[in-house]
């Protein structure tokens, strides 16, 4: 059991865990100098700067009585203001245990080694927290089963909350659902967490009906209308890839007079930004400073983050500037989305500038920001630049990772340096990096491109021959590559291989093959398939009515094409320029 089983701390008291208790059982053996002193060493933590610093317990309890440790644990709140307590020896013994990925009866066994007191229960919950924020879920759900099945701990709501979190995490939702029901089988009470977190775990794994059934259950219960779940309900719809249905959830929050949190925005600005609506992130964050919700650190990133995806570096600096005067200091992340913003915007020197503004002020820039600075000059067409960079990367002792090849190769890719790029790929292998399909198609793009379609067959064996699953992307390159080139024969044989492949032809498939036709002015053909796209359920995007209009010889043509995109973006109800 190596040294985890030689630390069990027999001096304490063996009393009933203290979720089991109310707070006038609240007593040890100690006296009122031991208790003061375990009191300040357990309001230790260690400050961004590598501090040891103190905080008040009545200031950052999750609840009423609560701690940082166990009973304090809230679902998504995460740590208040960065504070994270420091793991006692027992609880870092537990958690370097735990990490080494062991099975669950060697963990199980460790752990029964170990007297039943107060400090166990709470380093078990400091640890099952600390696992959390690692997203190690087979951990938590190990210790929590010990807690239930083998422990003389009676396990409280915390423990099952754990627990349905990580099964739902796991997109386990059945799991989830049957420690739902023993949860109340051993009368423990649910709370808005219990909720909040199954209705997550339906969400992520798409059972939007169930979500709702448990939504309405609360109601049935009697409990107010709460942000928490509002939230987690929002989460698991983002998450879950039904982000169409977010902005009806929070409505129906306004319209149940449930004061949206800072979360709530946070996670609205993140969802617009992602979507590339920048305009509508900005009018949520105007909405939530008009409702006196404070903005934290994350708010002001993602609205960052949503004017850098669209390249607008001016509006993504301005946000930089006004969370600087509301008394926030910018972190690595949002250094990094500033960074972005100058990137997506074609100024490298900008984004050099940030990354050399980060240093200066103390912020240590991680992987994604030299990931960044090397995708800026690369994108900017300065590869010895981005090179230069990806070496420094290396210098300062960050590894390189699939992304950071992945954006290397990207600069040169995009200046045809087909030597470059296979140099590129050969390190990779190297270093032990495992090629997956994004990067092969990547290669099969720039050998198509550049009309070596001999390479670019290889590649597709090597594909094919391999584990590298071929996936739209893959075909959509191809046919691409072939119907630009005037291979109409060979662009049309892929397309109809893509139904044995169980592949469906998506908006770019479509448009590459209209386009291949379109460049022959074969207006007619381009049609007749534009017709099949229809009828295949596939609407067209502003690319598509590109591609016919191209194909269009004459004034009557265009305005025929022009009337047929018009009409279907009005049954669609969506933008699509013309």
């Amino acid at each position: 059991m190596c040294r985890l089983n030689s630390i069990c701390r027999l001096s304490h008291t063996l009393i009933e865990p203290r979720a089991c208790m109310n707070d006038s059982e609240w007593k040890t053996n100690d006296s009122n100098s031991v208790a003061l002193e375990k009191f300040k060493r357990d309001s230790a933590y260690i400050d961004k700067n590598g501090k040891l610093r103190n905080f008040n317990h009545k200031k950052v309890s999750r609840k009423k009585s609560g701690s940082l440790r166990g009973r304090g644990w809230k679902y998504g709140s995460g740590f208040v203001d960065g504070i994270f307590p420091v793991l006692s020896p027992a609880a870092q013994e537990i958690l370097d245990f735990v990490e080494k990925g062991v099975e669950s009866e060697r963990i199980w066994s460790s752990l029964d080694m170990f007297p039943a007191t107060l400090d166990l229960w709470d380093d078990i919950f400091t640890v099952a927290v600390q696992l959390r924020m690692k997203k190690k879920w087979d951990s938590i759900i190990s210790i929590c089963r010990w807690i239930l099945l083998r422990s003389s701990y009676k396990p409280d709501v915390i423990c099952y909350n754990l627990l349905i979190d990580a099964f739902g995490q796991k997109l386990q939702y059945k799991e989830a659902e049957s420690t739902y029901l023993q949860l109340l089988e051993t009368r423990c009470i649910p709370t808005e967490d219990t909720y909040a977190l199954l209705i997550k775990a339906y969400c992520l794994s798409g059972l939007l009906e169930k979500a709702e059934a448990v939504f309405a259950e609360t109601r049935s219960y009697g409990l107010p209308s709460s942000a928490v779940v509002y939230n987690a309900y929002m989460n698991g719809l983002m998450k879950g890839g039904n982000s169409n249905k977010v902005e009806e959830i929070f409505q129906r929050m306004k319209r149940d007079a449930c004061k949206p949190t800072t979360e709530t925005y946070t996670m609205l600005i993140n969802l617009y930004g992602k979507a590339g609506k920048a305009f509508m992130a900005l009018k949520m964050f105007h909405e939530m400073m008009n409702q006196k919700c404070k903005p934290n650190i994350c708010t002001y990133t993602a609205l960052v983050n949503a004017f850098a995806r669209e390249g607008l570096c001016e509006k993504a600096e301005e946000v930089f500037e006004q969370m600087q005067e509301a008394g926030l200091e910018p972190d690595v992340y949002t250094y990094n989305a500033l960074m972005e913003s100058y990137s997506r915007a074609g100024y490298p020197y900008g984004a050099a500038e940030i990354f050399s503004l980060m240093q200066h002020m103390g912020c240590e820039p991680d992987r994604a920001s030299y990931n960044i600075l090397v995708d800026a000059y690369g994108r900017a067409g300065l590869q010895d630049d981005a090179e230069a960079v990806f070496e420094d990367m290396k210098r300062v002792g960050i590894t390189p990772t699939m992304k950071s090849h992945m954006v290397l190769l990207s600069a040169y890719s995009k200046m045809g340096s087909v030597n470059k790029c296979e140099e590129i790929l050969n390190q990779m292998c190297k270093s032990g990096l495992k090629l997956d399909t994004y990067v092969l198609n990547s290669m099969l793009n720039l050998y198509g491109r550049l009309g070596q379609f001999g390479k670019m067959e290889e590649v597709l064996t090597v594909m094919e021959k391999g584990s590298y699953a071929a996936d739209i992307s893959t075909y959509n390159i191809l046919i691409n590559r072939y119907g630009q080139a005037g291979f109409i024969e060979r662009m049309e044989e892929f397309f109809q291989l893509l139904p044995s492949k169980g592949l469906k032809p998506d908006v770019v498939t479509w448009t590459s093959r209209i386009g291949a036709y379109s460049k022959k002015k074969l207006y007619l053909r381009c049609l007749v398939i534009f017709e099949e796209m229809i009828d295949a359920g596939c609407y067209p995007d502003g690319g598509t009515a590109k591609v016919l209009l191209a194909a269009c010889s004459n004034e009557d043509q265009k305005e025929q094409v022009t009337t047929v995109i018009r009409t279907m973006h009005k049954d669609m109800k969506t933008e699509l320029p013309v």
